[in-house]
């Protein structure tokens, strides 16, 4: 197994977004990012601008030959591309070219986010039918296909665009567990969908992430993150949300980090008070007494509690290359950062940052 530092494309203790942010000028959400997030930087999603935007839209804009329309249900495969196709990729293309130019000269790793295969076959319906595209094997092995070639052009696009980053790709899988436990619905809402076979959940996943040809995570902020089929499909990191992570799933977490996988740990709430009045029109200004992201030192040492109890040492000393928390895991906050507040989401990356700073002080001190 490599050495750590050979195998994360990040520095250690460093800290990263998950995706979403609120607001709706990408320039902004982006000079927020590389100023709070200046190790692990990543393309920022903004929802709040509406259809087109959100997380399923915003990957319809990369399929390849796979159009798709918005009905009042959701997102419909159609025959050609339309008016919400080209908003989807308007707003995409518009986040790239503020990319572009807030990263300008930048040289360093640096995260982008799609839709994964799965929760897109579970949320995109069919055509000729109000059924997810989950409900057809053919239209999910079309749909694997047609992300995977998309995303080899996006990140191409993205690398060609900055010359001197080191591209991750995440893919988003929230609907995974509910695709896993056979929890999909079908069109009527009476019945649920089948379960793929465990082969077929590893082997779409498997074609997105190898499309990228860079180092791939895949995050789930749903409960019960099927650990097992991340690692099996070949991802080189996981992310979750702590908060969700029940003790009856910190083996398989466990499991995960011995195999060497990064684990991108959500450790601050993605959201503060409801933004109401000024703040929903774009204003920093938090109201008296609102919830604030705890304190780095809790932040950090909440990870060091979780590491250690798993069975890991907090640094790897053993020769084996393992444990080295400050290295393996990456700081985020929690999905859902696009409800919070704008000043409350600035709060939280810098804690983020902050905490990840602090890892390494807080695992000198245990050794003492």
């Amino acid at each position: 197994m490599p050495e750590i530092k050979d195998r994360f494309p990040w520095p250690p203790a460093s800290a990263t977004g998950v995706g979403s942010l609120p607001g709706t000028d990408p320039t902004e959400a982006l000079r927020l990012v590389f100023g709070e997030l200046p190790d692990l930087p990543h393309l920022a999603e903004l929802p709040a601008r509406g259809p087109g935007a959100d997380l399923t839209g915003r990957t319809a804009a990369l399929l390849v030959d796979m159009p798709a329309e918005l009905t009042p249900g959701g997102w419909r495969f159609t025959t050609r591309p339309g008016r919400d196709l080209r908003r989807a990729r308007s707003m995409l293309s518009a986040d790239l070219d503020a990319l572009e130019e807030v990263a300008d000269g930048y040289q360093g790793p640096l995260k982008i986010q799609v839709c994964g295969p799965w929760t897109l076959a579970a949320t995109i319906e069919l055509s000729r039918s109000q059924n997810p595209a989950l409900a057809d094997p053919r239209a999910v092995a079309d749909l694997t296909a047609s992300l995977a070639e998309g995303v080899t052009a996006h990140v191409t696009d993205v690398r060609n665009r900055i010359p001197g980053a080191h591209v991750l790709l995440q893919l988003d899988e929230p609907a995974l567990p509910a695709v896993i436990a056979g929890d999909v619905p079908t069109a009527s809402g009476l019945n649920r969908l089948p379960v793929p076979e465990p082969f077929d959940l590893e082997t779409s996943l498997r074609a997105v992430l190898s499309a990228a040809a860079r180092f791939t995570l895949v995050h789930c902020c749903a409960m019960s993150v099927p650990f097992g089929i991340i690692e099996g499909a070949g991802a080189h990191g996981v992310g979750c949300d702590l908060s969700k992570l029940r003790r009856t799933e910190e083996d398989a977490l466990a499991e995960t980090v011995e195999a060497g996988l990064a684990v991108f740990a959500g450790v601050v709430a993605a959201t503060g008070p409801q933004a109401t009045g000024a703040q929903a029109a774009g204003a920093d200004a938090e109201p008296s007494g609102a919830p604030q992201p705890p304190s780095a030192r809790q932040t950090a040492e909440r990870v060091i509690e979780l590491w250690r109890r798993m069975g890991w040492p907090v640094a790897a000393g053993d020769g084996t290359g393992r444990g080295d928390v400050a290295r393996q895991v990456v700081l985020t906050p929690a999905c859902g950062m696009a409800g919070a507040t704008p000043a409350y989401a600035r709060e939280a990356m810098a804690r983020c940052r902050e905490a990840a700073r602090l890892l390494p002080e807080l695992i000198e001190e245990g050794k003492a």
